[in-house]
């Protein structure tokens, strides 16, 4: 009798398991579709994929205006914004597979004395610039550069010939 419950419960765990397969693969091809854009200032947008690469990026009207520093920023910004809203895309569209699992046993229910075994979660990557971190691994840091103050240089413009 118990062996007979045993593959049941096995049957259960093994139709579970191929159902989130399914689900899976079905996300996997919706996410794969997914983009998200941001726009900065009114001028800047920013368009990226599911993976997080930037597609596509246009200026609007009054671009000129901006010293490079500025675009740069709000190139940077905008790809920051669209790229949380890709991930929170992904979160919503994967919520489903995640009550899915919370449904099935866990391996602890099934072998007596099995740890609950987790993947941990990856520590966030920064969002600042190389040059802005601090160093803390013992990495070459370059000191002998000349300064330049970007914030306050308006000679030149996105519409310029150099550019």
């Amino acid at each position: 009798m118990t062996n007979e419950r045993a593959k049941a419960d096995l049957a259960t765990i093994i139709d579970g398991v191929q159902e989130q397969m399914r689900t899976i693969a079905r996300l996997q091809l919706e996410r794969a579709e997914l983009v998200a854009s941001a726009t900065v200032r009114k001028r800047v947008t920013v368009t990226v994929n599911a993976d997080n690469t930037v597609v596509e990026t246009t200026f609007g009207p009054d671009v000129e205006d901006l010293t490079f520093a500025e675009i740069a920023r709000a190139v940077t910004e905008a790809a920051q914004q669209a790229s949380a809203e890709i991930a929170r895309k992904t979160r919503d569209l994967f919520a489903p597979l995640q009550t899915q699992r919370d449904q099935l046993p866990k391996l602890t229910e099934l072998v007596e004395g099995m740890p609950d075994l987790r993947i941990p979660e990856p520590p966030r990557a920064p969002t600042t610039p190389p040059l802005q971190r601090p160093v803390s691994d013992g990495s070459m840091r370059f000191t002998d550069v000349e300064a330049y103050d970007h914030e306050n240089d308006r000679g030149h413009r996105a519409t310029d010939s150099g550019w």
